[in-house]
């Protein structure tokens, strides 16, 4: 009888194993195969990106589209701003947040209970909720239609100081206490002991602003008017929801609105496989430390 139920165990689970790895590949297709086509459309001929269809290879290999993409309809130009916006922004978050993180390290911080209660607080409340009140508060400031209130838009966030944090109490005291032997001071501590050891964490922190940053839509919708100033997700919308003419008879194909796309998923292609072996560890890590 033992053997019996041993076998049927394994047929359960060879079921079960079956049914999740197709669940699995049938995910996997809803992904990849819009990815696919929108890959193949980009690089295909006007004649051919007009043909009905889902394509998964290139028909009539062309660049036509993406040359009418960054030439002509000069995406180059909401690319470039989305590439300084990014870099910027999230550089300065990571900056602002790893300072704010180490200051809360200190035992004899005051009120550190209160503050890590209102940046939980803070994480609960839906950009949604305070969009009004920060449109009001650019306009008063003059900063609409500038780069700055893309920059300072979510420049720190709980969730950032927090996960640092976590991950800076990780690091040996032994560390510290050397260092201010050797008669160093909090900034060089910080920068020469803190930033080295936690490369992971700050990797999972910059691989999470450069996505999300590089994928803001509702803030320069909100503060960007100026077409020369608009970043690349208003553009792509501009391409793909609107469709835009080139000019006041040629339309928009859809080769070059799926090179637009291809162009504006390119930064994050490029990106992520330099910092994706430490993004797993580091949000391991932080999360876990403490």
């Amino acid at each position: 009888m033992v053997p019996e139920q041993v076998n049927k165990k394994k047929s359960k689970l060879n079921i079960v194993d079956l049914l999740l790895a197709a669940a699995m590949v049938g995910l996997i297709a809803v992904m990849v195969i819009p990815l696919l086509n929108a890959l193949a459309l980009s690089f295909s001929s006007n004649r051919a990106a007009v043909q009905p269809g889902i394509h998964l290879w290139p028909k009539e290999f062309s660049l036509i589209g993406y040359q009418t993409a960054w030439r002509k309809l000069e995406v180059w130009r909401p690319f470039m701003n989305s590439i300084f916006v990014t870099a910027v922004g999230s550089f300065l978050h990571m900056w602002a947040s790893s300072m704010a993180a180490y200051t809360m390290l200190y035992k004899d911080f005051p009120l550190r209970g209160l503050i890590v209660g209102l940046m939980l607080f803070s994480m609960t409340v839906p950009g949604e909720a305070i969009m009004v009140p920060l449109y009001i508060v650019n306009k008063d400031l003059g900063l609409l239609n500038t780069y700055t209130s893309l920059i300072i838009a979510g420049m720190v966030s709980g969730f950032t100081i927090l996960l640092l944090f976590n991950y800076f109490r990780g690091v040996p005291e032994s560390l510290m206490e050397a260092a201010r032997l050797d008669g160093a001071g909090d900034f060089t501590i910080y920068a020469k002991v803190f930033l080295p050891v936690s490369k992971p964490g700050l990797a999972a922190v910059g691989l999470f602003q450069i996505v999300g940053r590089w994928n803001q839509f509702r803030e320069p919708l909100l503060y960007i008017t100026q077409r020369a100033k608009i970043t690349i997700q208003i553009a792509l919308r501009e391409l793909v929801v609107l469709d835009e003419a080139t000019s006041g008879t040629d339309i928009v194909l859809a080769n070059t609105r799926m090179a637009a796309v291809m162009i504006g998923l390119s930064v994050l292609i490029v990106v992520f496989p330099f910092i994706q072996k430490h993004f797993v560890q580091g949000i391991t890590l932080g999360a876990t430390k403490g």
